[in-house]
């Protein structure tokens, strides 16, 4: 029996909706037959805390397939960090890879990384930065391809699979950001599929 295992942020974790509408928890009973499915997936992650959480989420689990997703909160900025994201983009760029790497050093077998999907947040700035939340959204996206061009992992590209359904404005609960239980649906189509391909 495989084991899988979803490693990101909110929209891993599902935030806002309940649980059973989640991707991650329709994922885990379409899969049930073929693997064990894991979610080590926390509100507000980034990739810092990620690392500092891999001993025990990851390297003591030893996944054989593994799910990243994380980008969301590192691209963000808060008023108290004076105009700097709350990690960097080449911190972003050397934290995933770092994580790609001791993944496969405690063997797991095949890693999916997957972008962020689109928001609403078109507008909104804060103070110290002229920077708009989408914009620095689509950045550390073009980081998660360069990551996962790279460094032999399977990329899901979940921002155009949403920009190609056209649809945003349905997938995004009210706050803009979160996915909708129609967003979620749409990450289990896309993911679904490809992670079924790669079982064994």
């Amino acid at each position: 029996m495989q084991k899988i295992m979803f490693f990101g942020d909110s929209i891993c974790a599902g935030q806002y909706i309940s649980i059973h509408k989640g991707w991650v928890s329709r994922l885990s009973k379409s899969l049930y037959e073929q693997a064990v499915v894991l979610n080590s997936s926390v509100n507000g992650r980034t990739t810092r805390q990620a690392l500092e959480d891999m001993p025990y989420h990851i390297q003591e689990q030893y996944p054989d397939m593994l799910v990243i997703q994380f980008g969301m909160n590192d691209c963000n900025y808060w008023t108290s960090d004076k105009g700097q994201p709350r990690v960097s983009i080449k911190a972003f760029e050397a934290n995933l890879e770092e994580i790609i790497k001791r993944a496969f050093a405690f063997n797991t077998r095949k890693i999916f990384l997957n972008t962020n999907h689109p928001t609403g947040l078109t507008k909104s700035k804060i103070k110290y930065t002229e920077i708009v939340y989408e914009d620095s959204n689509k950045q550390y996206n073009d980081i998660i391809r360069k990551v996962a061009k790279n460094n032999d992992v399977i990329l899901n590209d979940i921002e155009l699979e949403f920009i190609n359904n056209n649809n945003l404005e349905n997938l995004l609960l009210p706050d803009l950001l979160h996915p909708s239980e129609l967003g979620h649906e749409l990450y289990f189509n896309i993911i679904n599929p490809v992670i079924k391909k790669e079982i064994y």
